[in-house]
């Protein structure tokens, strides 16, 4: 293993040693090729580059108190990556590549895997590219696929304890009947004005309204929102929310040990009625949410005791986690042991 200061891992990039890739070309995917170095070469009018053919995904390698190495629900990862291709009119990896690509580039980088109990994990970032030169608006004829790891420490420095959310009403994160479904970078890059605002103002991130209405919760700028009310598990549904792998899992829990679940729009004046409420995906798991502030209605919905998360919240947490390290059995089929 590295010698690294793993209790103490921003998340952000550690070079590691070798990543592994995938051209599209001819109509056909190739053989997946190991490298070592940190750039791509690619024609100046590739269409990643001008009209934005660009999907990714995040998941995570985790190593267990028996040692073993478990990567958690990486099918997932690749059918949701296939589905963001489809929509953008680039080659759909194929989901047995994509997961052989990712146990590849795991083993190939397994001394970066984090010791049990450190706090950190291997973020394992699969980037699917258009590298075919077009000038007009139309698909690439190319695409890459590269797979790309590096250990990385809990995304909000404290863990697993609650934050701060501000109501977004002056941006949107993306248009009710546009990219909001699928992982793209331009979602993400159309988040960046309101989580500045929401770092200057003091808040760990925004919370989007529906950008029709803004009437309804959508989700924050990196993750899913859910609320606990009355033994239910309540999360939005929209077509302009990306389906979180963690969500979907904590739905599936949720239901394990008892929960009703309730999949629909929730009206922002329906924060003060929850007992409980996150934000969730894979990066942080479960982020408890203390309060949402409503700056432009001058209105606090506090939803944490003493600052403390809620029983609910810290069950699913305990149990999804859990399962992520193979301290409790896994019923659902969620890990794959690297060997």
């Amino acid at each position: 293993m590295v010698n690294l200061d793993w209790k103490n891992l921003p998340f952000g990039y550690i070079k590691t040693n070798y990543n592994v890739r995938c051209y599209y070309r001819n109509g056909a995917w190739g053989e997946l090729e190991i490298s070592s170095s940190e750039y791509i070469n690619m024609h100046m009018a590739a269409t990643c580059l001008h009209y934005g053919q660009e999907a990714f995904e995040g998941l995570k390698a985790y190593r267990g108190k028996d040692g073993k190495v478990r990567v958690f629900r990486v099918e997932e990862n690749a059918k949701r990556m296939a589905g963001t291709a489809k929509y953008i009119r680039m080659a759909e990896p194929p989901v047995d590549l994509f997961i052989k690509a990712v146990e590849t580039v795991v083993h190939l980088n397994k001394e970066f895997v984090p010791p049990y109990e450190s706090g950190a994990t291997l973020y394992i970032r699969p980037l699917l590219i258009g590298t075919g030169a077009q000038v007009g608006v139309n698909p690439a004829d190319e695409f890459l696929l590269i797979m790309f790891v590096t250990p990385v420490g809990p995304y909000y420095k404290k863990g697993f304890t609650p934050i701060d959310v501000v109501i977004e009403r002056e941006t949107d994160r993306a248009a009710p009947l546009g990219t909001g479904h699928i992982k793209v970078g331009g979602n993400y890059a159309a988040s960046l004005p309101a989580q500045d605002k929401a770092h200057a103002l003091g808040f760990s991130v925004s919370l989007y309204l529906d950008a029709r209405e803004k009437k309804y919760i959508d989700e924050a700028g990196t993750a899913n929102f859910f609320a606990i009310k009355d033994n239910t598990y309540i999360t939005p549904k929209s077509h302009s929310i990306l389906p979180s792998i963690t969500n979907l899992s904590l739905i599936q829990l949720a239901e394990h040990i008892g929960l009703k679940v309730e999949r629909r729009k929730i009206a922002v004046e329906e924060l003060a009625t929850f007992e409980e409420a996150g934000a969730c995906g894979t990066a942080a798991v479960i982020s408890p949410i203390a309060k949402v502030v409503d700056i432009e209605n001058n209105i606090t919905y506090q939803l944490c005791k003493d600052n403390e998360p809620g029983p609910i919240s810290v069950k699913l947490y305990e149990q999804l986690v859990g399962i992520q390290y193979g301290n409790i059995p896994d019923p659902f089929g969620w890990v794959t042991i690297i060997e």
